[in-house]
C-alpha cells in the first residue's frame, strides 16, 4: 500500500512542476519513495516532450547576457508561437540559458552536436593525461572511453547541470518548459565574447617605465 501525505505530494510539485494529480500518481506508482517518484515524472515528461520535437519552431527570442562589462552572451532560443515567445516562463529560460553559456562555456548545443575531430584530439589529451599520472597502459583506453561519455554534461549547453540547480539539467528544464507551454522548445544558437580575448595584451617593465621617467636609463 503506498503512504505518502499531501506534504508529499505538495513538495513534489514543488520540486517538479508537475500537476498535483501527476504528483499523486507518481508517488502511487512509486510506493511513496519521493526520489523514484522524481524519475518516474521526468521520464514521463521526457517521453511527452519529445512527441513536440518533430514539429517546426520558428518564433522564439534573442536573448543577451553581459556580466560586468567583461563577458558577453547572446542565445537564440525558438519556440512555436509568439505569444508563447512574449511569455515570462519562456523568456526567463532565454535569461537563464545566456547565464549558463557565459557561466560555463559550453562548445556545443547538445549531446548529438560533437564532431568526430574534437572527440579524437580530446580522448588524445585524456590519454597523455593518464600516461603521465602512471596508469596502466591497458586501463587506459577504457578509461579515456569512460571520460568521452561524461564529456557531453561538461561541453553541451543542455547536457550540463544547471547552474541555479545542480540537480537538473538545462536538457530538464528544456523538457519541464516544453510541457508546461505546450510548445516545441529548442536553443538554436549561441555566442560568447569575452573582453580582450585574443589580443596580445601589453606586458608592462614598471621598473623600467620608472626608469625612463627619472632619466637613469
Amino acid at each position: 500500500m503506498s503512504t505518502f501525505t499531501s506534504d508529499d505530494v505538495r513538495r513534489l510539485r514543488e520540486q517538479t512542476g508537475a500537476g498535483m494529480m501527476s504528483c499523486k500518481e507518481a508517488l502511487t506508482h512509486c510506493s511513496g519513495n519521493f526520489d523514484k517518484a522524481i524519475d518516474y515524472l521526468r521520464k514521463k515528461g521526457l517521453a511527452a516532450a519529445e512527441k513536440k520535437q518533430g514539429r517546426i519552431a520558428a518564433e522564439g527570442l534573442v536573448g543577451s547576457y553581459i556580466h560586468n562589462g567583461k563577458i558577453g552572451v547572446m542565445v537564440e532560443v525558438n519556440c512555436e508561437t509568439d505569444f508563447v515567445a512574449k511569455s515570462t516562463d519562456f523568456q526567463n529560460f532565454v535569461k537563464d540559458v545566456a547565464m549558463q553559456v557565459a557561466a560555463t562555456s559550453p562548445k556545443f548545443i547538445k549531446a548529438e552536436d560533437i564532431d568526430e575531430e574534437f572527440k579524437k584530439k580530446e580522448a588524445e589529451i585524456y590519454a597523455a593525461q593518464l600516461r603521465n599520472e602512471g596508469k596502466p597502459e591497458n586501463m587506459i583506453a577504457k578509461i579515456v572511453e569512460g571520460k568521452i561519455k561524461k564529456m557531453a554534461t561538461e561541453v553541451c549547453l543542455i547536457e550540463q547541470p544547471f547552474i541555479k540547480n545542480t540537480d537538473v539539467t538545462v536538457k530538464d528544464l528544456l523538457n519541464e518548459l516544453t510541457l508546461k507551454l505546450g510548445e516545441k522548445i529548442q536553443v538554436r544558437r549561441f555566442t560568447k565574447f569575452v573582453l580582450g580575448e585574443g589580443i596580445e595584451k601589453r606586458q608592462e617593465n614598471f621598473a623600467n617605465e620608472i626608469a625612463k621617467m627619472t632619466g637613469q636609463q
